[in-house]
């Protein structure tokens, strides 16, 4: 089936063929129907499996008719990420040359002062995360009640982020009633019940089950030292096939760390993380899509927000925290039919993390040994005994004396002649002799049996008056 049975306009048309784009794929062929004919859509699918295209072309050719006015969007699309939102915005431009709609992308580390002439211009398609427009709103900038089709994309995603408040909010204040559209590759339970409130009898368009990846990437895992981590990348990045790769790391510090590294062995590689300003993280994403940068490590701000066709390898140099972040990453890779690598450095810490994975996407990733390198095995299950400390010698070559009185072994430590004569040589000085010393009983003088209070009772207190 081709683009042309689904019906699109001809514009649309024209403009997915010039992208290279000849067949739909299949949340596509089930979405953009539905999506015309004016439904709530629920879909459910794998990243990488053209969502965005999903409800981006329909969305076109729907607000082909119709004009915008100032401060008023006549559609939203929610995106957790500055990443995600820029590439929607790629995609209106791709899809929507041939019509003449506006578009404003409303993101955090750009002006809004060029915002804001924006959408004072009058916008047809607004894309934004949460929080910059909710700013906007609440500055009087932003007016939701025209807002005719509503997109919550990476749904999950917001789960994860915290912004399910802001979401919750955001479609609360779009009064006039919206066509809904909710895209997600899984559906916890908390979003399960923002759909049910917020969508019409959704028509639910599920292509893969919850939390699977995609059947073109190849999974394989690896498990070394914490210490052969990095000697392990860096034997996989010497393999040929490696053309690019992303490689993901669960913290800012370890991805600046990384970079670091791989930087100074001269590779052709840059970092995205998200304390970096916007400005530097669309440069990056820009020269790695456009092959001027072969490597790039980065945190989970980018698991979901790449859009490259042509990435060869991922690596997860950290296991993530959470199961579903691993189908994301991978993602990132194997996209539009093609076929990728996904290569998991695991230690045997992240057993219970790894388990989790499988049990969640329903398989094993295959088990593959570091090329050239022999060091790298699995640490022991139990940390060794620590050894007790080595004496050092001084400069006269005898062993110098631990200060404090026990040995690391917990026996006392060893005294010299001269100490301990020292100490048991009974003491002669002068005051001692002169104490008295208490009287002792004579074992050979036979002791006289005493009675009652003995030879000590006072005299008044006998019969004869003390007189015996």
């Amino acid at each position: 089936m081709s683009f042309e049975f689904l019906g699109l306009s001809e514009e649309v048309i024209s403009a997915v063929t010039d992208a290279g784009y000849v067949e739909p794929t299949p949340i596509q062929r089930q979405a953009i129907p539905s999506i015309l004919m004016g439904r709530d859509v629920l879909g459910i699918a794998q990243t990488g499996t053209g969502k965005t295209a999903g409800f981006t072309l329909p969305m076109i050719d729907i607000l082909a008719v119709g004009k915008s006015k100032a401060r008023m969007p006549r559609s939203l699309i929610l995106e957790p990420t500055r990443e995600l939102a820029a590439q929607v915005a790629e995609s209106f431009e791709k899809y929507g040359k041939n019509n003449k709609l506006n578009m404003a992308l409303l993101i955090g580390g750009v002006s809004f002062s060029d915002q804001v002439r924006k959408l004072d211009r009058g916008v047809d398609v607004l894309i934004a995360t949460p929080g910059r427009l909710l700013d906007h709103f609440e500055r009087g900038k932003l007016m939701l009640n025209g807002v005719q089709i509503l997109v919550v994309d990476e749904a999950d995603r917001m789960l994860d982020m915290g912004f399910i408040p802001d979401v919750e909010r955001i479609c609360k204040l779009v009064t006039q009633k919206p066509q809904t559209l909710f895209f997600s590759a899984t559906m916890p339970p908390p979003i399960k019940a923002l759909t049910d409130r917020f969508l019409d009898d959704p028509k639910l368009i599920q292509v893969a089950p919850p939390a699977t990846a995609a059947e073109t990437v190849r999974q394989k895992i690896v498990t070394v030292g914490p210490r052969d981590k990095l000697k392990a990348l860096r034997a996989f990045l010497n393999l040929p096939e490696v053309t690019n790769s992303l490689i993901f790391c669960n913290r800012k510090v370890d991805v600046s760390a990384v970079y670091r590294e791989l930087k100074r062995d001269g590779r052709n590689v840059a970092q995205l993380h998200g304390d970096m300003v916007q400005s530097d993280r669309t440069e990056v994403l820009k020269k790695f899509k456009d092959s001027e940068i072969k490597i790039l490590v980065a945190s989970d701000v980018a698991a979901r927000g790449l859009d490259i066709l042509a990435v060869s390898h991922v690596f997860n140099f950290d296991v993530p925290f959470n199961p579903e972040d691993y189908v994301h990453r991978i993602g990132r890779t194997g996209r539009a039919g093609r076929e990728g690598t996904s290569i998991t450095i695991a230690t045997p810490k992240d057993s219970k993390s790894v388990a989790a994975i499988w049990d969640l996407i329903g398989l094993k990733a295959e088990s593959i040994p570091v090329p050239g390198l022999r060091s790298a095995r699995p640490a022991p299950a139990q940390p060794p005994q620590a050894k007790a400390p080595v004496a050092k010698e001084d400069r006269s070559g005898r062993p110098r004396r631990r200060r404090g009185r026990g040995r690391s072994d917990g026996q006392p430590a060893p005294r010299s002649q001269a100490q301990s004569e020292k100490n048991i040589a009974p003491r002669t000085d002068q005051k001692r002799d002169q104490r008295p010393q208490p009287q002792r009983a004579n074992p050979e003088r036979p002791q006289s049996k005493k009675v009652g209070l003995g030879d000590h009772v006072p005299a008044f207190l006998r019969s004869d008056g003390g007189k015996n």
